[in-house]
């Protein structure tokens, strides 16, 4: 079998992986990095924003929001079920992190918040998260660091409990890679039907839908559980709520950014569900639309909502590049040719009865919910869920559309019981020494969902932070200068 020899393997190539490696590299450690796809950055290249608190770029800006709000924040959203010290760590590092990126040439611009009653941790990315997994690669190639494409770790190599180094495979030939240190940053298992059915009681493709992923089956953590790793976090998924989705459906466009507005949602028998004032915060969004089994409900609205937008902006953003305020001009252009087709996403009817049929909800339970609606809107107050009066806007037709919002998400959330180092945890509370795990192969940042309000950002930003906190950790236990 071929070898090789390194300081440090990293298994994958996302922002988590990228900044682990160039640490590792600036500290003097000699890297590879593995990944198994052809190309680099998997999901890290569509993030728009990174979080950080007291970085110079909100100090700029006199942006007061503290280290201790956030962490604080973070640690109550999650009934302290994150692990504090962890959630410390990444809330302490990050100012730091923002500053590090730029230094390596990321560019920023603007500091802002992607929601209403949220502070301003959000760290625009020019160019989105392509832009810095470029960075962070021509960064760490030109410290020595090795990149080995369509190259995937197999299993991780210990010697009396301590790591020695990974087993990969690259066009069916294994091959070792001798380390004294490892960093599992896979990007997490969100293609793996089995695993999501298993720990997120969910079926992938079905009720729920990955957006943005390919081939993330949990291979870092599977090798990490095999070398005695405890899990944490196994089932937390970055959920949200989409309309109308699918691949006949680009992301942002103007149906959707109808749809995902604070109008009437209802369940997919017709009956109305939550305060659609949650628009604006997709963890509450997701988790209200996760509760149907069959993985969608109903935006419904009519021709004069539609007006509405038209003439008054939309409320909800939809991405960084359309903000409150953006007019969804080719709404009907788009909604004429996907009426045109045969889909069972967007409907349209003259009637409620109509509406009901094409949808398959119960067509008096869809009656009535739109008459209650419509009463609470006229007398300005929502008695069931307390909607601002301000998004209360009546459905009355004559014509009546209906957008099918699916249960989507963005990744999943945890794998691999870590420490506020990245020290990966074995099963009896010890260190595996030479272990270490970042991203969305990392467990314990979260709870049960993620702190989307009070830490706009914190996927990328999580990823980013975690991975340096393991190239620093490794490099103390390399012996070499963090």
């Amino acid at each position: 079998m071929k070898r090789m020899e390194k300081d440090v393997v990293v298994v994958g190539s996302g922002v988590a992986g990228l900044a682990a490696a160039l640490t590792a590299a600036e500290g003097g450690a000699s890297v590879v990095v593995l990944e198994k796809q052809p190309s680099l950055g998997g999901t890290s290249n569509f993030f728009e924003g990174i979080f950080a608190v007291e970085s110079e770029m909100q100090r700029e800006r006199y942006i007061t929001y503290s280290r201790d709000e956030a962490f604080k924040n973070i640690m109550e959203y999650s009934h302290w079920k994150a692990n504090a010290r962890l959630v410390r760590a990444f809330v302490d590092e990050s100012a730091g992190t923002i500053s590090w990126l730029k230094r390596q040439g990321v560019e920023f611009s603007d500091v802002t918040i992607n929601m209403p009653y949220a502070p301003r941790t959000y760290h625009v990315v020019k160019g989105t998260g392509a832009a810095v997994v470029r960075t962070l690669a021509t960064k760490a190639r030109e410290r020595a660091v090795e990149i080995l494409v369509s190259t995937a770790g197999k299993r991780i190599l210990k010697t009396g409990g301590i790591v020695q180094g990974v087993v990969a495979d690259s066009d069916g030939e294994e091959f070792e890679i001798r380390a004294r240190a490892v960093v599992v940053a896979s990007g997490g298992y969100a293609n793996n039907a089995d695993w999501i059915r298993k720990y997120a009681g969910f079926d992938l493709g079905v009720n729920i839908f990955p957006v943005g992923n390919v081939g993330k089956m949990g291979d870092g953590i599977r090798m990490a559980l095999e070398a005695g790793a405890a899990d944490e976090g196994l089932g937390v998924l970055e959920v949200f709520r989409v309309g109308p989705f699918g691949p006949d459906y680009p992301l942002k466009n103007h149906i959707e950014m109808v749809a995902v507005q604070p109008l009437l949602w209802v369940s997919p028998k017709g009956e109305r569900f939550c305060d659609e004032g949650i628009a604006f915060y997709d963890t509450s969004v997701g988790n209200a639309n996760a509760r149907f089994k069959e993985g969608y409900s109903y935006s419904l609205f009519d021709d004069a909502i539609v007006q509405h937008y038209l003439e008054h902006g939309i409320d909800r953003n939809v991405g960084i590049d359309n903000l409150p305020g953006t007019r969804p001009r080719n709404f009907y252009r788009e909604l004429e040719a996907v009426l045109s087709r045969d889909q069972r996403d967007v409907f349209a009817a003259d009637t409620l009865e109509e509406l009901a049929s094409k949808t398959g909800m119960d067509a008096n339970l869809l009656k009535a919910t739109v008459e209650e609606y419509n009463h609470f809107c006229e007398k300005g107050h929502d008695d069931l869920f307390a909607k601002e009066r301000r998004y209360l806007i009546p459905v009355k037709g004559p014509r009546y559309y209906a957008v099918k919002a699916k249960t989507v998400f963005l990744g999943t959330l945890g794998g691999i019981k870590i420490n506020h180092r990245a020290e990966v945890i074995d099963k009896n509370g010890r260190v595996i020494p030479g272990l270490y795990a970042a991203g969305y192969d990392a467990g314990g940042m979260w709870g049960d969902s993620y702190c989307i309000r009070h830490s706009s950002g914190a996927s990328a930003g999580f990823a980013i932070n975690s991975g340096r906190i393991a190239g620093k950790s490794l490099l103390r236990y390399l012996g070499k200068a963090p």
